[in-house]
């Protein structure tokens, strides 16, 4: 059994922290805003100028007016606060966003990002996501663990157009969780998705790690 995308949101909320100030990705990103524990206050920033984005609205509660940067529909807060593209764009290059939470198509053992492009493929452009792998101070990759096609997200090298080099410190898939200390250290398997076993999960990585919850091994030698 591997964990479904609302249980991958789940653990990923995980990683918040109290006061954190978090930009959330489009896709299943999007989803760790319906799941901050229980009593803990974060605040989420939009690209397109929102500070204090709520959980997704009801059905029949939709506000066309209130969107997130991948313009799905948000609720707002009473401590919600709305600012230019430009401000919000200070906030991130600047520093201020403790924690970004965003998808990928690609991960590289040595923490390479590729999230925007497909060549061949319709461009809707980079969006945000530059900027934040380069000024946000903690990177957290959400996805699904392989391609479309079967093929491996986490690779030794990245095929696909960069977002940013060595910029991901923690990856949350539907097999597993894998995190390093810095961005000078390798990943390491830290968690595997209930009934997901390390062959499972080995047979569907092409990249190296460090198998924490057992031997220590890598990809290569398991």
């Amino acid at each position: 059994m591997a964990w479904t995308r609302d249980q991958m949101a789940v653990r990923a909320a995980q990683e918040l922290e109290e006061g954190f100030y978090v930009n959330l990705g489009i896709g299943i990103p999007t989803l760790v805003a319906n799941n901050v524990p229980k009593g803990m206050t974060v605040t989420f920033q939009s690209e397109n100028g929102m500070l204090g984005i709520g959980p997704s609205p009801f059905e029949g509660e939709e506000d066309a007016d209130l969107i997130n940067a991948g313009k799905q529909t948000i609720s707002e807060l009473p401590s919600s606060s709305y600012f230019s593209s430009s401000d919000s764009f200070a906030m991130i290059r600047g520093g201020h966003i403790d924690l970004t939470i965003l998808g990928a198509m690609e991960v590289s053992q040595g923490g390479d990002l590729a999230n925007w492009l497909i060549p061949g493929k319709m461009i809707k452009g980079m969006g945000g996501a530059m900027d934040l792998v380069a000024g946000v101070k903690r990177v957290i990759v959400l996805m699904e663990h392989s391609s479309k096609s079967g093929a491996p997200k986490f690779v030794p090298s990245c095929t696909l157009p960069l977002t940013g080099k060595n910029v991901v410190d923690m990856i949350v898939t539907e097999l597993c969780v894998m995190s390093r200390a810095d961005r000078q250290s390798p990943f390491e398997l830290v968690e595997l998705a209930e009934g997901v076993s390390y062959e499972q999960l080995a047979a569907a990585t092409a990249g190296e790690f460090v198998n924490r919850l057992g031997d220590v091994r890598t990809r290569a030698s398991a």
